[in-house]
């Protein structure tokens, strides 16, 4: 078996792509989650292109990594001086990092045309960068960048720039698609060609503007390069670079000959945390998931259809390549307008329910029935819970609406302000609770209301909290008049769950999502106290945590 080494772009090249901003706190702590994973070498940045940087390394030289080695990211000499005058050589001694990678012309149209120097000035310019440091106890890997243009224009030349990066002691030749263009076949004949020309191990770095990169990764390992390249996630410049993540997933568990991230989580691979890396630096870098991302995204592992569902439930490999487990995901199987009995008994634990034919026909009817109007389930686990136990006869609420108001007073005396106030009126067993609170928007205020109302016969409340609020338009051309679908997402520390409301007033759907997200929860809770309402039956939780 080989062994290939990851390394990590995320710090720098990944910083690069739009909307992509991390802190210094923020760098080190990916750092650290890197070195966790099993990471063999993670790019920190350019310590000469700003401050952050230089201090990234100085922080980062502090810390114990485990497994990986740091690796300071710089350009080859400037022209016309010497690599020892250099201020970029001297930052990136300065970094104190075992590791130096250097970026250098390897096509010559760049050489010529951007570069503006002559091809062999720039040969001198390669084997002087990467001697000097050599020279200095330093490990260098050569960046080869536009090497796979540069190959297809002048083969000839390209290969000169490798060996006089040779010459100057690099232990990598790092092949670089930095345009994206390559697509797979070839860059398994041309690293095929490379390796019989040198004697030092390739590594590839892969830009995804073709959306292969990940396939031009594996064809380039396949073909014999030793090291790959690469950023959590895919971000990075423009279209974004191979993403780490489905890169090492498609090693460890797709090609069977390759071993990769052996020394993360101790004696756990690293393998099986890819999910939860994955979605740390998504959150760290304050962007969104990508449901369908292959291995991690949410959808991974969702199913929708009803006879997919069906083939689940008797097999998994009938619709799963992996097992989600061996990647940290998890299965989730999703109801919808699309689905069919086989999801609904797969989303039920109650055996009333799960094998009650007639009751899943009504709860899959209602269902269909709602979504036409706008409603979604996929994400609202709660809602869909109590829908279940509404079609069952078992729903008993903690408390009936009897009515509720909401007041936005907008004043010009004070330039900005607006007040909103929600007045609530609920009965909880026989008694009824009026109460008004004020709050930062409608919601905010309908929540806080709605809480004064139960806090004194339900004080353990206080646990939950929302966690997200968003609002969709769900029939746009209807204009202001058109239907809006309101979600929220709940915790009480514990669990996370999600409730659902949609109207043509977007304050009635926020206290129908509200409203469900507190049945839930108190129905739960009051079921573990074994707190039972002052009517008779009690309401089971129907959905599978």
């Amino acid at each position: 078996m080989r062994t290939i080494e990851i390394y990590d772009t995320t710090l720098r090249d990944g910083s690069q792509g739009e909307g992509v901003n991390f802190s210094l706190e923020d760098k080190l702590a990916v750092a650290s989650r890197l070195d966790e994973a099993g990471v063999d070498y993670i790019e920190g940045g350019y310590p000469l292109s700003n401050p952050k940087d230089a201090q990234f390394f100085e922080r980062a030289s502090r810390i114990k990594f485990q497994t990986a080695k740091l690796c300071a990211f710089g350009m080859t000499r400037r022209r016309g001086v010497e690599a020892s005058q250099d201020p970029g050589m001297r930052a990136l001694l300065e970094s104190n990092t075992p590791i130096i990678t250097i970026v250098g012309k390897t096509s010559s149209f760049h050489v010529e045309t951007v570069l503006g120097v002559s091809l062999d000035e720039n040969l001198e310019m390669i084997a002087d960068t990467v001697s000097y440091l050599t020279s200095e106890a330093r490990n260098v890997f050569y960046d080869a960048e536009h090497f796979f243009d540069g190959w297809k224009l002048d083969a000839a030349y390209s290969l000169q720039t490798l060996r006089a990066a040779i010459k100057g002691g690099a232990t990598r030749l790092i092949l670089c698609d930095t345009n994206g263009g390559t697509l797979p076949t070839e860059i398994a004949s041309i690293v095929t060609d490379v390796s019989k020309s040198v004697d030092v191990p390739l590594g590839i770095h892969c830009h995804n503007d073709c959306d292969v990169a990940v396939a031009n990764t594996l064809s380039a390992i396949n073909a014999g390069c030793v090291q790959a390249q690469g950023t959590i996630n895919g971000i990075g410049e423009r279209c974004g670079n191979a993403d780490v993540i489905s890169v090492v997933a498609n090693l460890a568990l797709k090609l069977s000959e390759f071993k990769v991230l052996t020394h993360g989580h101790g004696t756990d691979s690293g393998v099986k945390h890819l999910t939860e890396l994955s979605r740390f630096v998504y959150e760290t870098a304050n962007m969104s998931y990508r449901p369908g991302q292959a291995f991690v995204g949410s959808s991974a592992f969702a199913h929708k259809g009803g006879m997919h569902v069906h083939a689940i439930a008797k097999s998994t490999k009938s619709y799963e390549h992996i097992s989600p487990e061996l990647v940290g995901n998890s299965r989730r199987v999703l109801v919808s307008e699309l689905s069919g009995r086989s999801n609904i008994a797969a989303m039920v634990s109650r055996p009333d329910v799960k094998n009650d034919r007639n009751l899943l026909d009504k709860v899959l009817q209602k269902i269909c029935r709602l979504e036409n109007e706008g409603w979604q389930f996929e994400a609202a686990d709660a809602s869909f819970d109590l829908l279940v136990d509404r079609c069952a006869g078992t729903y008993h609420p903690q408390f009936e609406k009897v009515s509720y108001n909401v007041d936005v007073e907008s004043s010009d005396s004070i330039e900005g302000t607006v007040r909103t106030e929600a007045t609530v009126k609920i009965m909880v067993g026989n008694t009824v609770r009026h109460e008004v609170a004020e709050g930062d928007g409608p919601v905010n205020a309908l929540d806080a209301a709605l809480r004064k109302a139960l806090a004194l016969i339900f004080p353990h409340l206080k646990t939950m909290q929302l966690l997200d609020y968003k609002v969709r338009v769900i029939n746009a051309q209807e204009g202001t008049a058109a239907r809006v679908r309101v979600s929220i997402q709940s915790t009480d520390g514990e669990r996370v769950w999600g409730t659902v409301g949609v109207s043509e007033n977007v304050i009635e759907a926020s206290w129908l999502a509200l409203a469900d997200s507190f049945h839930f929860f108190l129905a739960a809770t009051c079921e573990a106290r074994h707190q039972a309402p002052s009517h008779e039956g009690q309401r089971h939780p129907s959905v599978k945590s």
